[in-house]
């Protein structure tokens, strides 16, 4: 008897529970635009109702303020992340952004941490960036987005330019290269002096070369000399007006570009490259390490311009080379050096 009335209140307890939670109200789904704390009443331009603090989501394609349950932190709203409605519209729960959405290329990074991306082509939309991000939004990364509410959520890391552009420190000196000792000498008075004498330079109003050419048949060493200028560049004093003055750089930094793998069939995808290589070095050098920018196979991009055969595209993508290099922005602290396959 004793086991069957344990059975018997079992059941009914089973029984309460489900006709409690059939019981229950739905829970509709909304995303934070932001919070808006309480402030003092502003007569004639709006009610009390409007002065207590709340949410300003997005429900159902409608832009709300909604209340917030006080079991919750304010600071737990935060622009992009999903909240959980009672039937009455409050915020019971706060739940993780979603982790789909439209991609975007970030064009820039403005000062107040607002992003200018790219969006479905050439549209450009200006968005926050929503949450905690421990590594820095910089130009060309790809994040998702959320235009109904205009943040991006989050940075994603795609292997799109990071294949291209290889930033690496190469183990490689001169003494691995043979036979070029004259052609080696020449290119160290060209690379390493500026950084080695920079007060000699400024004295003379001397500037530094912004680029080499090496030439010659393939196997040579042209990359093992672009490389061995990376390596050699290691703890050299970073000249001034590029990081902290009369600083050593740490390291310095060897952007190896795979020239073929720049070209892209839509038009414009090939400059947006560069300019986010450039910007790359610029970021680096900005900090005061040397950053050396090496073109591998580059006449598969720079050629002649007006020698195109069907779309021409050298005319723009050699234009857009020139400009990162002689243009309005400064290219302190970069050295780019090309290189060919074959005898120019």
């Amino acid at each position: 008897m004793a086991r069957l009335l344990e059975t018997t209140r079992n059941q009914m307890d089973e029984l309460r529970t489900a006709l409690h939670a059939d019981g229950q109200a739905p829970f509709t789904f909304g995303t934070v635009i932001g919070y808006r704390p309480a402030h003092e009443l502003v007569e004639g331009r709006e009610i009390d109702a409007a002065t207590g603090p709340g949410a300003d989501i997005l429900h159902g394609g409608r832009k709300m303020r909604v209340s917030v349950s006080p079991l919750l932190d304010p600071e737990q709203l935060r622009p992009g992340l999903e909240v959980l409605l009672n039937e009455h519209l409050t915020v019971v729960a706060v739940l993780p952004a979603e982790d789909t959405g439209e991609l975007a290329r970030v064009k820039e990074v403005l000062p107040d941490g607002r992003l200018v991306v790219f969006i479905r082509g050439e549209d450009e939309r200006l968005v926050r960036l929503a949450g905690d991000h421990e590594t820095p939004v910089r130009v060309g990364d790809a994040v998702t987005v959320d235009l109904r509410t205009g943040t991006a959520t989050e940075v994603v890391p795609l292997s799109e330019v990071e294949d291209v552009v290889l930033e690496e420190t190469p183990d490689v000196s001169y003494a691995d290269i043979g036979g070029l000792s004259e052609q080696i000498e020449q290119i160290r008075d060209a690379v390493e002096l500026p950084f080695l004498h920079a007060d000699l330079y400024r004295e003379h109003g001397l500037s530094a070369p912004k680029g080499i050419l090496l030439y010659g048949p393939p196997g040579c060493g042209k990359t093992m000399i672009a490389k061995a200028v990376a390596s050699s560049l290691q703890g050299v004093e970073a000249p001034d007006g590029a990081g902290a003055p009369g600083t050593t750089s740490a390291r310095s930094f060897f952007l190896n570009i795979k020239g073929p793998e720049l070209l892209n069939k839509y038009v414009g995808e090939t400059e947006r490259h560069i300019r986010v290589i450039f910007s790359r070095a610029r970021e680096r050098a900005s900090a005061g390490h040397p950053v050396v920018v090496f073109f591998d196979e580059m006449e598969a991009l720079f050629r002649t311009r007006g020698t195109g055969v069907s779309s021409d595209v050298e005319t723009t993508i050699v234009p857009q080379l020139l400009a990162e290099i002689d243009g309005v922005e400064s290219l302190d602290n970069v050295i780019v050096i090309g290189a060919p396959t074959g005898r120019i």
